[in-house]
Order: C-alpha cells, then structure tokens, then sequence
C-alpha cells in the first residue's frame, strides 16, 4: 500500500489548519506534526502557540523548515497520518534559504524538485500524509519583483501537489469542499457531452 497525499488549501484564516487537525484526528491518534514556520517575531510566536494549544499532546511535533522529505521519512515510521503544516511557509523557507540558486528559473526548478521529493516521500511511506498550503494567488499582484517569484512559485507548488493528491480541499469561511472529485466529474462531463 502507497501513502495517500490529501492537498487542503484556502485563504489566510480560512480554517484550514483546523480542518486538517479534525481530519488527522478522525483518522488515528497516531499523529506526526511536521512544522515549516519559523519564528522570528513575537507574532509568529503567538500564532504557533495557537497551533500548539489546538493539538493533543499524543501528536508528535517534527520541525522541518528545510529537508522535510527526510523529516517525513522519519515522521512515517511512528505515525499512520502526517499533517504537514505549511507547504506555503516551507516554499518561502526553500526560496529564501541561502543554498537556493539566484537564477529565477533555476530557483523555480530547485524548488519544485524539492516538492517532488515530498511527493516521493509521501507516496513510499504507508501514512496518509495531510499538506496544508495557502491559496495565494487570489489576492491583488505583489509590487515587488521576490513577492511576485514567490506568488507565481506557490501557485505551481499547489498545482504540482494537488495533481499529485488523492483527495483536494478548499476550505473557505470554515467550510471545506472536495475538489478534486468536482473536477473528475467535470473532466467526465466534458469528455462525454
């Protein structure tokens, strides 16, 4: 049996972190949390203790803000589900690193073969491994050209990761919507009208 990727996506505050929590929790108590943020600031800090305070103790918290294929690997071992909290903060984490090419189209190449990775990690494991992730791409263009880099790469990102899903949500207001039988059905409809 291969790993199953489930893709939840939405807005900032959308609920979307608490839908992957209710989601992992419904499946097992046997938990790996992967964390990509990094603190820098107090505001930071607050929003991950959040996190914290809404996760049973039982879960076991990995910190990954690099190499997180290597970290779900090891997170696979003792954990039927693994919520991945966020690709979004770890592609910024990849597009900010200092080992990450300069170039713009090697940068983009370098990052989505680390999303690769993930995939591969992912699919080799026997988890059902949860990938958080920001829609980030509805909101008005950035005024910076490294705003606009990680916009565009964020957007592929998700659309690499979902191609690769089992199963796609958008969360808005709370309120979850699988999208990827929607578009099955769409992509029937279209073949057979």
């Amino acid at each position: 049996m291969q790993g199953k990727i489930v893709l939840i996506t939405g807005g900032a505050r959308s609920g979307k972190s608490l839908f992957a929590e209710q989601y992992a929790a419904a499946q097992t108590d046997k938990v790996a949390y992967i964390a990509t943020a990094q603190v820098y600031d107090q505001e930071m800090q607050t929003r991950v203790t959040l996190h914290r305070q809404r996760r049973p103790d039982t879960w076991q918290t990995f910190e990954a803000p690099y190499d997180a294929d290597q970290i779900l690997q090891e997170a696979a071992k003792q954990a039927n589900v693994i919520l991945f909290d966020c690709l979004t903060l770890y592609t910024s984490n990849l597009l900010l690193s200092p080992n990450t090419p300069t170039n713009p189209e090697e940068t983009y190449q370098y990052i989505m073969k680390q999303i690769e990775k993930l995939v591969i990690s992912s699919r080799a494991s026997q988890a059902t491994v949860l990938f958080v992730t920001n829609e980030v791409g509805m909101g008005i263009v950035p005024d910076n050209a490294l705003a606009r880099q990680y916009r565009d790469i964020a957007g592929m990102v998700n659309q690499k990761m979902a191609a690769n899903a089992d199963e796609v949500y958008l969360v808005i207001s709370g309120l979850p919507v699988e999208l990827k039988t929607i578009a099955t059905q769409i992509a029937k409809g279209v073949h057979h009208g």
